[in-house]
């Protein structure tokens, strides 16, 4: 078997012809400054091509695609296996997707919730059940010897009416008593029911006495009774009481009938056991386009449970499925293993609750145990959904396969890293090659090989530096990354730490898992709100803060989390979160677009002498409308290819060659680029190129200062990153004119961020704070938050076991803490400043 993964001559993007061996069965690592080409090496060449020959081994049908399936700029591959790609954007973004649907564990549940689960009537709380006639037979004879007993075939249940058809059809049929409205009437005579009023008919269709050699007259009686009704009613005589009996699931004391259970009967996506109300969606203010729930309104009818009712009223040990699926994935795990079963359910339900337990048990592993199962994938962050997938493959025991993950420690605390390594070791001892994008520290450290690209962005990226065990890597002189793990290169602790003006206090937060906590949130400094996965960090910040914020601020209509009162919002005058969603919903929207540069980069072009005489206005040099763009691909300068057995796939238009412009657009130049041209530059290329243009050249100039100096003006947003989208963003608000006083929140702004460039983005947010604004960063990155002012540490757990704050407080106190497991990494990356000293020192 070949040792390496060999790859000769990639060129694709700013890669530059190179050549590279990749060990086998390993874990690599490559890193390298952003834009420095690392995806353009995992993605865009190893996996792309991996796809290629995947989709070469399918039937006719699927080869009829793989001349416009594009083959990546290279010479040649070996040692390729089949592969996988695990990024941020693989999980379907949908208001019906959660946890529990998207690992299939929801779906094993319902099936558990068909076999073994027990009907209770939702109307009484008794428990309902069916019966064959075997089953009823029995019952009836085991009655005590001497029984006096009439067997009832209801066939008017609570209905109006008059039911002379009917009592006729009985009489003819030879009955000659019912029980009409619990009074027992002879069917012979006459009998005139009101139409408005409600009846119930009960055929006798036997009187009996329980004693032996009654079993054959029993089983006749019954028999014909159910072939009248689903339901048996048993009245003995002497107490004049009735025992119901059904073929069918029904409540014995109001009458009730049950469907028949099947995993469909569970499915909020079914019209079987979806809410009528909210249509299986658990909200009031919900529809099926939609991105994310603006306000958390439970629907009336369900409480946000999904279902029916009649879905709701089966429990195992007391827990109906929606109660299950609001458990965290450690207690559902735990409640799973501990269920008490008798040894039939256990036959039954063997199988099921295996595969169960190994996905919760893979989804723990992964360090997203506090999750519930019913999380909505819409709120779940990029990093949370690659680990879901993580967890996917680590039970699917494959073996051979080339598992390709972009920064996969995205959101993750220090602490809980080391799960996501050790689950990283699991597949690449299961046989399996493991290739990681990333720039965390520990993951680096933790590689069996390293290659780092560089030795800058864009045109001055696309080499490989150094490649090697990470202790070679920290030994290489032209190696950025070496440098900063060998301590010769570090970002600075700060020598002072800003003291806060002034505070907004929060009051009573108790949104999710937060516990009633009160908070003080520090005025005109920079402040790392910190803590373990799940710990509650989002819900007090994003949740609470900035939605309370902007509805005192800007009027908006989204509900904030649950708190009692927040004080001192009056001290600031408005706020601003730099998330990580896409820039825009379609790739029409791009760097250019989104920061408002390309407005005047189109009013330039269309003063130009040529230009002018063609009566060409600045919408000339839109890919949004008609009259410039390629009206073949609509200025998309991609066609869609859909792949029915595969995701869709995106081929350059032939018409325009992916230029997006029309022939007389593309033929205006200015400084001899035409528009597509200008669109192809770096920003870096671009604020030289637009030097002498001011309003050019100063949006370009904010762009280039927070580490995006790599990426292309027309860069579709849905190439972006997480953390891209982000500092795009960031980019928009810097670029408008200065404003003080306002509150900037900014969530894992690091993500996707090299050491090298994590300073250019320390440089952006102490320029804020030092022109007199706040910024709050929700962050794990040590060398960002031995950086703050003031860090609020939440915890000390995920999920239920969170929603404190354990430490808040300057670096050094909150280092100090012993409660904190923030404060005890943070202790070592604060003893830095002594141990770099003394590299510095021996080198």
């Amino acid at each position: 078997m070949q040792e390496f993964l060999i790859i000769k001559g990639a060129r694709e993007h700013n890669l530059k012809n190179i050549d590279l061996s990749i060990p086998r069965e390993a874990i690599t690592v490559i890193t390298g400054p952003s834009g420095s080409g690392k995806s353009s090496l995992a993605i865009d060449t190893i996996y792309a091509e991996g796809q290629r020959r995947y989709v070469e081994s399918l039937s006719a049908y699927a080869r009829q695609f793989i001349e416009q399936l594009q083959k990546p700029d290279i010479d040649y591959i070996e040692g390729l296996s089949p592969s996988i790609a695990i990024d941020q954007k693989t999980v379907h973004k949908s208001p019906r997707s959660t946890v529990g649907t998207i690992t299939e564990i929801y779906d094993y549940i319902r099936v558990l919730y068909t076999r073994i689960g027990r009907q209770n009537c939702y109307n009484c709380g008794l428990p309902v059940s069916k019966q064959d006639s075997t089953d009823i037979i029995n019952s009836v004879m085991s009655l005590p010897q001497g029984s006096r007993i009439q067997i009832l075939a209801p066939i008017v249940r609570d209905r109006k009416g008059e039911y002379k058809k009917e009592l006729q059809e009985m009489r003819r049929e030879g009955f000659i008593r019912a029980r009409i409205d619990s009074a027992i009437m002879d069917l012979t005579q006459d009998i005139t029911l009101n139409k408005y009023k409600r009846h119930t008919i009960e055929i006798v269709v036997d009187r009996l006495i329980i004693k032996p050699g009654i079993e054959r007259q029993t089983k006749d009686a019954i028999e014909t009774a159910l072939s009248y009704s689903d339901i048996v009613v048993i009245n003995l005589l002497e107490r004049n009481k009735d025992i119901i009996f059904s073929k069918t699931t029904v409540c014995t004391k109001c009458g009730i009938s049950y469907p028949e259970i099947n995993p469909m009967f569970f499915s909020f996506n079914s019209k079987q056991g979806a809410c009528p109300r909210c249509n299986g969606l658990g909200f009031e203010n919900l529809d099926e386009d939609s991105s994310e729930i603006q306000e958390y309104k439970y629907c009336r009818l369900c409480g946000g449970m999904r279902l029916r009712k009649e879905a709701l009223s089966i429990k195992i040990q007391d827990r109906n499925i929606s109660e299950f699926s609001k458990m965290s994935v450690e207690d559902a795990l735990h409640f799973i293993s501990n269920l008490k079963l008798t040894e039939k359910e256990q036959t039954i339900a063997s199988r099921v609750l295996k595969e169960v337990k190994d996905r919760l048990y893979f989804l723990k592993k992964v360090g997203i145990g506090y999750l519930t199962l019913d999380r909505s994938s819409l709120t779940i962050s990029g990093g949370e959904a690659q680990r879901i997938r993580l967890a996917t493959q680590l039970g699917s025991s494959l073996t051979g396969v080339l598992y390709i993950l972009d920064e996969p420690s995205i959101g993750m605390h220090p602490g809980d890293c080391i799960k996501l390594l050790e689950s990283l070791s699991s597949i690449r001892d299961a046989g399996n090659t493991v290739v990681v994008v990333e720039h965390d520290e520990e993951t680096i450290r933790w590689a069996d090989y390293v290659v780092d690209m560089g030795p800058g962005a864009g045109l001055k990226g696309g080499w490989v530096v150094a490649s090697g065990r990470p202790d070679d890597i920290e030994k290489n002189e032209y190696s950025l990354t070496g440098k900063y793990l060998s301590g010769l290169m570090k970002i600075d602790i700060p020598d002072l730490r800003r003291k806060q003006k002034d505070f907004i206090h929060i009051i009573g937060a108790q949104e999710f898992n937060l516990k009633n906590i009160n908070v003080k949130i520090p005025l005109g400094i920079f402040i790392c709100v910190t803590g373990v996965s799940g710990s509650g960090k989002s819900t007090l910040v994003m949740e609470i803060l900035y939605k309370a914020l902007c509805k005192e601020k800007h009027g908006s209509k989204s509900m904030p989390g649950k708190f009692k009162e927040i004080r001192g919002m009056e001290k600031i005058d408005r706020v601003i979160s730099v998330d990580q969603s896409p820039l825009g919903k379609t790739p029409r929207s791009n760097p250019a677009t989104y920061t408002g540069v390309f407005s005047f980069i189109r009013a330039l072009f269309a003063q130009v002498p040529e230009s002018r005489i063609r009566g060409y206005a600045p919408s000339r040099f839109s890919f949004n409308l008609s009259g410039g763009r390629c009206e073949s691909c609509r200025g998309e300068g991609m066609i869609k290819v859909e792949m029915h057995f595969l995701p869709n796939v995106y081929i350059p238009c032939n018409t325009c060659k992916a230029k997006r412009y029309n022939k007389e657009t593309l033929d205006i130049r200015y400084k001899r680029k035409n528009i597509a041209e200008v669109l192809e530059m770096t920003v870096t290329e671009a604020l030289q190129f637009f030097l002498p243009i001011p309003p050019v050249r100063e949006k370009l100039e904010v762009l280039e200062a927070t580490g995006l100096g790599y990426l292309q003006l027309g860069q579709p947003a849905s190439n972006l990153s997480g953390g891209e989208a982000q500092r795009v963003k960031l980019s928009k608000e810097l670029g408008r004119k200065s404003k003080t006083n306002t509150l900037y929140i900014l969530d894992e702004p690091t993500t996707g961020l090299h050491f090298a460039d994590i300073q250019k983005l320390l440089d952006v947010i102490n320029s804020l704070v030092d022109s007199g604004n706040t910024v709050i960063l929700i962050e794990h990155n040590l060398d960002v938050v031995k950086s703050a002012d003031y860090i609020i540490d939440l915890g000390p757990e995920g999920g239920e076991g969170g929603g404190l704050v354990v430490a808040e407080g300057t670096p050094e106190e909150v280092s100090m803490n012993p409660d904190s497991y923030t404060g005890r990494f943070l202790k070592n990356k604060l003893s830095e400043r002594h141990l770099y000293t003394n590299r510095m020192v021996s080198h």
